[in-house]
């Protein structure tokens, strides 16, 4: 938690003032990743899918933990994150969600997302 509360300066939420940043473990090393809006609200982004983005686009395909931190909220993961998580991540990847004075919540994957959504299911065939 000490190393996602060093980058909460690096947070841009002028509009609704929650920061979040989120450090992902992966096989490359240590991606972090802070939410990021914009006036346009749809196209703010969330600091897990910063941090996985991050991750992808410098060669990572194996996730092992992703801790979220707010000292605002308590940061569990959007719809959009948990769909994005969903195409990298097995059941057992850990998922531990941090707030300021709050016991830290360490959840698997399966249990904040047990219905995932996959076009291998959907349309019967394996893609990626």
């Amino acid at each position: 938690m000490k190393k996602a509360k060093s980058y909460l300066h690096n947070t841009y939420a002028p509009y609704s003032k929650i920061r979040v940043v989120a450090v992902l473990e992966t096989e490359k090393g240590i991606f972090i990743g802070t939410n990021i809006e914009n006036a346009s609200y749809s196209l703010t982004i969330c600091a897990e899918r910063t941090a996985f983005f991050k991750a992808i686009s410098e060669g990572a395909r194996r996730f092992y933990r992703i801790l979220i931190y707010s000292p605002d909220i308590i940061p569990y993961p959007c719809g959009a994150c948990r769909q994005v998580m969903s195409e990298f991540v097995d059941d057992d990847f850990e998922v531990i969600i941090c707030s300021e004075n709050k016991k830290p919540i360490l959840l698997r994957f399966a249990e904040l997302f047990p219905y995932r959504f996959s076009i291998s299911e959907t349309y019967g065939a394996e893609y990626g």
